[in-house]
């Protein structure tokens, strides 16, 4: 009983102070993140880099204060087949903090194989035939980052929810995005990788697809906004 009315008094004097303003409460607790203030990389395709993607970025800046570098080319994917790959623009990369894989929907859209979670891995020998498959180019990149900076920490956000036909946004079609999202997510679990499970969290759906996106794969800025607010969530506290 004690405990309520403390938290009642103490909800009271945060609701009703003009003292500290609510933005610069988020500002000071954000601050805290370990990872405030540090240089990010990011690889992707078209969803990673679109001018409306900023509208989410900004919010990693303004919140995180974070440096940002974007890798991502339009219709890339993880897939060596899959345009500039995401595992050519790790190839090119230098030395980041953080480095972000943000997984597009090219790989599924294109019917590239999704392989198995050993795919270009020591249980494979490193097989580069799987390099085709978007398991052996997901962990191509991962690979290949360590080797850049070994010190490196890698996030993960998966495919989001696409509309271009039911398999892209339903999670129990057969043979859908929700099978590349499975195997994304297995193989940051093997490697101790956090994931934003983008695909499940993002909230977007066919009833509210219109005010979000501007084609049946591409958010507009609202739609980066929103998703933004989720992914510094993630990043301040992964």
């Amino acid at each position: 009983m004690k405990k309520s009315i403390v938290h009642l008094v103490l909800l009271y004097f945060l609701c009703s102070t003009n003292i500290i303003s609510q933005n610069k409460v988020e500002t000071l607790t954000l601050k805290e993140s370990f990872n405030y203030g540090k240089s990010v990389a990011v690889f992707g395709g078209s969803v990673s880099v679109i001018p409306a993607s900023d509208s989410a970025k900004i919010l990693w800046e303004k919140y995180l204060g974070m440096t940002i570098t974007n890798y991502g080319v339009p219709g890339a994917g993880f897939s060596s087949l899959q345009g500039k790959s995401l595992q050519k623009q790790v190839d090119e990369a230098g030395v980041f903090d953080i480095y972000i894989l943000w997984a597009s929907t090219n790989d599924y859209t294109n019917n590239r194989t999704i392989g198995s979670y050993t795919d270009y891995t020591e249980f494979d020998n490193f097989n580069e035939e799987k390099l085709t498959t978007q398991a052996g180019g997901i962990n191509y990149c991962i690979k290949r980052i360590y080797e850049l900076n070994p010190s490196a920490v890698i996030y993960f956000f998966t495919s989001s929810k696409a509309f271009n036909d039911r398999g892209a946004y339903d999670p129990f079609y057969e043979h859908g995005m929700a099978e590349y999202v499975e195997m994304q997510k297995m193989i940051c679990k093997l490697n101790g990788i956090p994931f934003l499970d983008q695909f499940s969290l993002g909230g977007y759906n066919v009833f509210n697809k219109d005010l979000y996106y501007n084609d049946s794969i591409h958010m507009n800025t609202l739609g980066y906004k929103k998703l933004g607010e989720l992914q510094v969530s993630f990043l301040a506290f992964p």
